[in-house]
C-alpha cells in the first residue's frame, strides 16, 4: 500500500471505525447511567411510601419528628453514595473514550505522514519550495491538533475536579440538613 491515496482511505476508514467505537461507550455510559437513575427513582419511590404510611400512623409529635429524623439521616448516606457513582460511570466513560481517540489519531497522524512523505519523494524537480512550504503547514496544524488535545485533556480533568468537588459540597450540606432535622 504505497499509494498515498490508499494509506489516506485507510487512515480515514480507521478513524471512523474509532469514532463508531467511542460513541458506542458513550452510549454505553448513558445506559449506565439510565440503570443508575431507575434503581435509584424506584428506590426513592418505595421509601416514600413506606415513610408515608409510617408517618400517618404516627401518634405523637416526638414519634413523627423520630420517623422524620430516620428517614433524613440516611439520605446523606444514599446522595454521596449515589453521586460517587455518577462520577465513576463519568470518569471512566471519558477515559476510555479519551485514550481510543488518542491512540487513533496518534495512528492516524503517522499514516498521514508516511503519505506526504510518499508524496514529498514522488514531487516533481523544482517543487522544493512549495513542498517546504507543505511541510511546514503540516507541521503547524499537527501542533495545533496536539495543543487542542492537551487543552481538551485539561477541560476533562477540571470538569472532573469540580464535579467532585460539587458533590463533596452536595453531601456535606445534605449532611447538615439531615442533622438539622
Amino acid at each position: 500500500m504505497n499509494n498515498p491515496a490508499e494509506q489516506i482511505m485507510a487512515a480515514n476508514k480507521a478513524n471512523m471505525e474509532a469514532f463508531e467505537a467511542a460513541f458506542k461507550k458513550a452510549f454505553t455510559g448513558a445506559e449506565k447511567l439510565v440503570e443508575l437513575n431507575m434503581a435509584a427513582s424506584k428506590a426513592a419511590v418505595s421509601e416514600s411510601f413506606t415513610h408515608a404510611k409510617a408517618a400517618l400512623s404516627a401518634k405523637t409529635p416526638q414519634e413523627f419528628m423520630t420517623l422524620q429524623t430516620g428517614f433524613f439521616q440516611p439520605m446523606a448516606e444514599k446522595s454521596t453514595a449515589y453521586f460517587q457513582h455518577v462520577q465513576s460511570i463519568a470518569a471512566e466513560g471519558s477515559a476510555d473514550i479519551t485514550k481510543q481517540i488518542e491512540a487513533n489519531m496518534a495512528d492516524a497522524q503517522k499514516a498521514f505522514g508516511a503519505s506526504v512523505d510518499q508524496l514529498v519523494k514522488s514531487a516533481p524537480t523544482g517543487s522544493e519550495t512549495a513542498v517546504v512550504a507543505f511541510q511546514s503547514a503540516l507541521s503547524n496544524s499537527q501542533k495545533a491538533i496536539e495543543s487542542a488535545q492537551a487543552s481538551i485533556k485539561k477541560a476533562t480533568e477540571v470538569a472532573q475536579a469540580n464535579f467532585a468537588v460539587a458533590t463533596k459540597q452536595t453531601t456535606d450540606m445534605v449532611k447538615k440538613a439531615a442533622k438539622a432535622v
